[in-house]
């Protein structure tokens, strides 16, 4: 399978089109101020993204960016800072240094780590790599360490895409563009994603967002990045959130690797089923969304990991819905 995944982009903003007060903020935290900037590519987010390096050499990554480039993004931000502080040194991710917060823009200054994001199409050796690390993570992360929300309450909107489009009377229709399988099964697949807070919940730290660009390969193992959107949940959550997303970025098929994987073998079939139909809908709905303000490839990518759920979900459920 090819890469269906377009690139996960956002529109950055230039690390010299931050206030002065920012770019203060961040010479404080490390020292002196920053004499050379390299913006990230991958991930979406509208704000600055970048590689900076300070006058005396001292190296580290900046993220920053203003409810004006898109409303929702300093809140995350903020959840990013309370969970990267709060994470033991066991996990591999990188350490945050600093913060700057004044009420319109957040900036986050990391320990800057020597990897790269894996390669997309997948290449075997480096998915089989990512997936030994995320069975350590699952290990070094139950139980949570961190105070972070259950998974129930953190996605309880998001994970009702299904009943949220029989509401808005998104149901298919002409010039609706809903996949006619949807529309013929859209309010069993609403059934069957109705208990998946009872199977997902669990007391295992998940990363809640996993994908390759938030992830950096190095010369020991993989360092997972971007931490806002961490829940307490089952311990094959982030397993089951992970593999759509490789799918569509030209991975195996979900199913395979997920039974076959320590986190997904001894599953609750039922329940990695309702979860995986909650987690469809989240993607076909969103993706029907209007684009949020900096994100233009946001949808498309959702889309494209809702096909791929979708497929999955289908095989699982077999030939019961025509």
């Amino acid at each position: 399978m090819t890469s269906t995944a377009p690139p996960a982009t956002g529109a950055r903003t230039p690390w010299e089109d931050l206030p002065h007060t920012v770019r203060a903020a961040v010479a404080e935290v490390l020292g002196g101020p920053v004499v050379a900037a390299v913006s990230q590519d991958g991930g979406f987010s509208p704000g600055v993204a970048a590689r900076v390096r300070t006058v005396e050499g001292q190296r580290a990554f900046v993220k920053a960016v203003s409810a004006q480039s898109n409303p929702d993004s300093p809140d995350m931000h903020r959840r990013e800072a309370r969970n990267a502080a709060a994470l033991p040194l066991a996990v591999r991710a990188p350490r945050l240094l600093g913060t700057y917060d004044d009420g319109t823009w957040v900036a986050l200054v990391f320990e800057d780590v020597e990897g790269r994001q894996p390669h997309v199409p997948w290449r075997e050796r480096e998915l089989r790599i990512v997936l030994d690390e995320v069975s350590a993570l699952g290990r070094a992360l139950t139980p949570s360490p961190v105070d972070a929300p259950p998974v129930g309450e953190l996605q309880a909107e998001a994970f009702q895409g299904w009943h949220r489009m029989i509401e808005a009377g998104d149901t298919g229709g002409e010039g609706r563009g809903l996949d006619p399988w949807i529309a013929r099964n859209l309010h069993r697949l609403a059934e069957v994603s109705d208990p998946w807070v009872e199977f997902a919940s669990g007391d295992t730290l998940a990363h809640g967002d996993l994908r390759a660009d938030n992830m950096l390969l190095t010369e020991d193992g993989v360092v997972f990045v971007d931490w806002p959107h961490a829940v307490r949940a089952a311990p094959w959550f982030d397993l089951l959130i992970l593999l759509p997303c490789v799918r569509a970025q030209g991975g195996p098929e979900p199913d395979e690797v997920f039974t076959g994987h320590p986190l997904g073998r001894d599953a609750d079939p039922e329940g990695v089923t309702a979860t995986l139909a909650a987690l469809a809908g989240y993607f076909v709905r969103q993706s029907r969304q209007p684009a949020p303000p900096g994100l233009p490839t946001l949808r498309a990518f959702q889309r494209a990991q809702g096909a791929t759920a979708l497929d999955w979900l289908r095989k699982r459920l077999g030939p019961g819905l025509p």
